[in-house]
């Protein structure tokens, strides 16, 4: 069986960023705009007035202080409260793309390869700008990979399904290389009048190398030591944006057409099963949370994080043996857990062990289980 390592992985950033403090005076001021505007029904009990936001309570809900978007302004206006991303022209690079390219060439940069190694690209995000062409074969194009390229959407897992993909069709010999990039635009789905999910959200893009371990000359690589995934429907976590909405002449504006959760619940769901997820995953390679130096998770909310971290390790996690990079992020989907990787991977020994693990609607979850050589 052809070993299957990971040799590259890049990021991008957006330039824009918005802290708590920002994001609740934009969110308080139209909660007081809507409250003086329904002022009558709320006077006569026919309307509950809207509550403010605040940063502790952003914390205490999810660890989250600051985010990264695309653009700031449109999401500070309370008269608009969402992006301001003006629409390119069919000949113009798409912004997913755009995004992809400057996170690929990080990620074939640090792998120590170019573009034309590469034989399979891998568009893996929550949300896709349209349907067709694909974002992927654009980006093939744009880079100038050979081979082929398609997109796939898993929500918050779709990273680590596609390295599931990836790492595949390496093993079977369909290709040597492969590019896995997740170009997550978040601020676009979120309701940012929402008091309970406003605050949760950020933007960027992750790109990783698969190379076959014959291949890989780059001197920091991680061997795949397996992989392993799990679906298990739920409409705890839903969004109903889609290319029927024009034909069931439903409001296109209306807040499920955005991300829409029962966060409690989701929390209560998910959190034994991805913990059992990883731990089963674990102990099919005679191995264990004993063993693990390293987890990088899916960053959705620390407190999740946490009883993750503490269910599989059987410990609390040591200071950086479970990194967090949601407080300055915020909850990047699928991307959250490379970033994460992509962060926090350098300073392993050689033969440390790690998992990567991301998990959000479907509910989906994906684990990869990974060695520094």
């Amino acid at each position: 069986m052809t070993d299957v390592v990971i040799t590259g992985t890049g990021l991008f950033t957006p330039e824009h960023a918005i802290d708590n403090d920002a994001l609740v005076a934009s969110f308080n001021a139209w909660v007081d705009a809507e409250n003086a505007r329904h002022a009558a029904a709320i006077e006569a009990g026919e309307r509950e007035p809207l509550l403010h936001s605040s940063s502790e309570f952003i914390v205490k809900a999810s660890g989250i202080y600051s985010r990264f978007v695309m653009d700031a302004e449109g999401i500070l206006d309370p008269e608009r409260m969402r992006p301001r991303l003006p629409q390119r022209g069919n000949d113009e690079p798409s912004i997913q793309c755009e995004m992809g390219l400057a996170a690929a060439r990080q990620a074939l940069d640090a792998a120590g390869i170019a573009a034309t190694d590469i034989d399979m690209v891998v568009v893996a995000c929550s949300n896709l700008e349209r349907p067709y062409p694909a974002v992927a074969v654009e980006l093939q194009a744009a880079l100038g990979t050979q081979g082929h390229a398609f997109d796939m959407n898993v929500a918050c897992s779709s990273a680590t399904f596609a390295i599931d993909l990836a790492a595949g069709a390496i093993r079977g010999g369909n290709v040597k290389r492969a590019l896995v990039v997740s170009p997550e635009i978040c601020s676009a789905h979120l309701n940012f009048r929402d008091r309970d999910s406003h605050f949760i959200f950020g933007d960027a893009c992750t790109a990783v190398v698969l190379e076959d371990a014959e291949l890989a000359t780059a001197e920091v690589r991680f061997e795949i030591l397996g992989t392993r995934l799990a679906t298990r429907f739920s409409n705890a976590i839903r969004n109903n944006a889609g290319f029927l909405n024009r034909v069931t002449d439903s409001d296109p504006l209306a807040s499920d057409k955005l991300f829409v959760q029962e966060g409690r619940r989701v929390f209560k769901e998910v959190c034994p099963m991805v913990a059992a997820l990883i731990s089963d995953h674990l102990a099919s390679l005679e191995l264990s949370g004993q063993h693990l130096s390293r987890l990088w998770l899916h960053q959705a909310n620390r407190h999740m994080n946490d009883l993750i971290a503490r269910r599989v390790l059987g410990h609390d996690p040591e200071p950086g043996q479970a990194p967090i990079i949601l407080d300055r992020y915020a909850n990047t989907s699928s991307a959250g857990s490379i970033i994460a990787f992509h962060l926090h991977h350098a300073d392993l020994a050689s033969g440390a062990l790690g998992v990567v693990c991301s998990f959000g609607a479907g509910y989906s979850a994906g684990c990869v289980v990974v060695r520094r050589q």
